[in-house]
């Protein structure tokens, strides 16, 4: 059953299975797991940051970044379409009392940067205090350019503002840089980190570990992270059998994300065939740009309930919504979707008679 509905529906691999089981344990809360402990030194060394901290997710991670950088009241700048304010049930309003302040994500999935300046605030009573600039890179599958960031970040900086990056997907998009630049994929992830105050990285998603994110920066901001992970339930006892997981997605399963662009690319391919010559879709299905792991297609109102259903008799699963009066599919692959997963779904496709 080829499932493309997310890079979060990946098995562990044996061998990550047996590295699970092998791992030293101790009392995380006492910070005395020696395979978190690990990770935690791993990571941070490994993206550039003084520390990090292993928690349950990256909506914690997010939120615990984002509550080290605002007090209650302040004001954080976020995409319309960033996770952390509309995928994330609100939590920095509801948990953080931190007002966010939303701007519009162009096609290209960045911020205007006159968008930014527009919405930063005035140091006036009247109005929250804007001290944070959050960016998310990947963002729906796109990569934000580097020379981006770095005009965003001097922007930020220049107005007194923190930077955190939500890079839930940052391997991705280190991944696609690597690949335009002929450059190592750890070395492109340490330099997209290079600007900002406080990361998220997500170790389920792409990188297939079962559970956890981590947050990093100074020692100080995660020396205060530990303490909002625990106010939010976030502290785990014996943690290491899943930190041993995300050691070795660190360590193993960075390098294969190349095979997951090479399979969209594939897909991507073989649906653009169908958007200009199946008998049916042809005309009916548009195939959206791409640059890593994840496809958006659009389909035309009157048939798209008819496809929808017929993906779901070959079994293969995607994610679908209504977006600007058209159904909209998302296709992410991942892991556990080889190229012959690609085929059969293309196979689907090509046997769809409306």
């Amino acid at each position: 059953m080829p499932d493309f509905r997310s890079d979060t529906v990946t098995q562990p691999t044996p061998a990550m299975r047996e590295a699970m089981f092998q791992a030293p344990l101790g009392d995380d809360v006492f910070a005395d797991d020696p395979s978190v402990n690990a990770l935690q030194e791993h990571a941070a060394a490994l993206l550039g940051f003084e520390a990090a901290l292993f928690a349950p997710s990256g909506t914690q991670t997010n939120l615990i970044a984002l509550w080290g950088h605002c007090q209650r009241g302040d004001e954080a700048i976020v995409g319309q379409s960033w996770h952390t304010y509309r995928w994330e049930a609100g939590g920095m309003a509801v948990l953080g009392s931190i007002q966010p302040q939303p701007v519009e994500t162009q096609p290209d999935g960045t911020l205007r940067l006159s968008d930014i300046a527009a919405a930063i605030k005035p140091d006036d009573p009247h109005f929250a205090r804007t001290r944070l600039l959050v960016l998310e890179n990947t963002t729906g599958g796109q990569v934000l350019p580097p020379a981006y960031v770095a005009e965003a970040a001097q922007l930020a900086r220049s107005r007194g503002l923190a930077l955190h990056l939500d890079g839930a997907r940052l391997f991705n998009a280190a991944t696609a840089n690597a690949a335009r630049h002929g450059t190592d994929v750890y070395d492109e992830a340490r330099a997209l980190c290079g600007h900002f105050d406080s990361v998220s990285v997500c170790l389920s998603k792409g990188l297939g570990a079962p559970v956890g994110s981590l947050v990093m920066g100074t020692r100080d901001f995660i020396r205060q992270a530990r303490r909002t992970r625990k106010i939010l339930g976030g502290g785990m006892r014996q943690a290491g059998v899943l930190a041993a997981a995300g050691q070795f997605a660190l360590e193993h399963q960075v390098r294969r994300l190349s095979d997951d662009h090479a399979n969209l690319a594939r897909l991507a391919d073989g649906l653009a065939q169908a958007a200009r010559s199946h008998p049916v879709l042809q005309g009916r299905i548009t195939v959206h740009p791409w640059q890593t792991n994840i496809l958006f297609t659009d389909l035309a109102a009157d048939v798209a309930p008819a496809f929808v259903a017929w993906l779901a008799t070959c079994n293969v699963r995607v994610t679908s919504s209504l977006y600007g009066g058209a159904t909209r599919l998302r296709w992410v692959t991942h892991l556990d979707v080889s190229a012959a997963d690609v085929d059969a779904a293309l196979e689907c496709v090509a046997q769809f008679k409306g």
